[in-house]
């Protein structure tokens, strides 16, 4: 029952955040009050698989550490954060570089300059300044990081000796990219690849990231490479591999819970949600993708699964 009511709790919170921003950041000041510990939370998911799947780990620990914790999915982050902020949500899995360069064109404007980096520390130390004023707390980062990432065909790393970006860059072979249109002015992507790696990148065919038409123009030969996620599962399929960001070009979207600080706060929460930081790494978040987009099995049951083989709460 109380998995039927995350499937239903969505529709009303839609439509009360459609306008919910909460208090304006001049209306706030240091944060004083202790953190809360609401027994009945709302975790919130993005609405693609990994984010269904991690609402679900999130809530599943939750209720074995003694809370109510029902689910709802929010697919913009427009929408979403400011749900967060005003406790309507109380949890969401987020990515940090990418959740603090959002939060740093909210607060300074679209044309601010980046905070997320490659730099995990650097990243988290801005993320955590730029949330704490909205009252929101990120916690500790575990292992699992959902990165941009480049795959080519097996075959064609092969021929060439390719295990690296630095090895495609030192192999001066002309390349085409199957990306999002987008790709043809991110730092971390196109420009990147040349700056960085001296990659020849002669043309972004915008097939979009990680498609299957993007992984299958790579697989076919019309492109050599394509843009993905390091949690990509379904690269074997096409007989692509990834082939590594030695260089560190990539910023560190580690895997991170951010909370609502009055409400879900507390030690408890921290402590809940941190028994996942141990265990959980980008394969495995790579693998429970796979069992529900190719295996088509349900993120609740995938979730409870893998809780269960790592011991963090009791089987069925």
């Amino acid at each position: 029952m109380a998995r039927a009511r995350r499937a239903l709790v969505g529709l009303l919170l839609l439509a009360a955040t459609a306008c919910a921003t909460g208090p304006s950041l001049e209306n706030r000041g240091e944060v004083t009050a202790p953190p809360g510990d609401s027994r009945e939370l709302t975790v919130g998911s993005a609405g693609f698989t990994e984010s269904d799947l991690l609402a679900q780990l999130y809530a599943l620990l939750l209720e074995h550490a003694g809370y109510s914790a029902d689910i709802i999915s929010v697919t913009n982050r427009e929408i979403y954060e400011p749900a967060l902020e005003s406790g309507q949500i109380d949890v969401v899995p987020e990515y940090a570089a990418t959740f603090a360069d959002w939060l740093n064109a909210k607060a300074n404007g679209p044309d601010a300059e980046p905070v997320g980096s490659p730099d995990l520390d650097a990243t988290m130390k801005a993320l955590r300044a730029l949330a704490a004023p909205r009252g929101l707390t990120v916690l500790d980062p575990g292992r699992a990081v959902d990165q941009n990432a480049f795959a080519v065909a097996a075959s064609y790393a092969e021929e060439h000796g390719l295990k690296t970006l630095s090895d495609l860059g030192r192999a001066k072979l002309p390349v085409r990219l199957a990306a999002g249109d987008e790709c043809v002015q991110r730092p971390y992507c196109a420009p990147g690849l040349r700056k960085t790696y001296g990659i020849d990148i002669v043309a972004v065919d915008p097939k979009g990231v990680g498609t299957t038409q993007a992984k299958q123009a790579v697989r076919d030969g019309q492109d050599q490479m394509v843009l993905t996620t390091t949690t990509d599962a379904t690269l074997d399929q096409f007989g692509l591999v990834l082939l590594a960001d030695d260089k560190q070009l990539q910023n560190a979207d580690y895997v991170v819970p951010v909370v609502n600080r009055a409400r879900a706060g507390s030690d408890g929460v921290r402590d809940a949600l941190g028994r996942l930081n141990t265990v959980l790494t980008t394969a495995d978040l790579a693998s429970m993708n796979q069992q529900v987009d190719s295996w088509r099995r349900l993120p609740e049951d995938v979730a409870r699964t893998y809780l269960e083989s790592k011991k963090l709460i009791p089987e069925d």
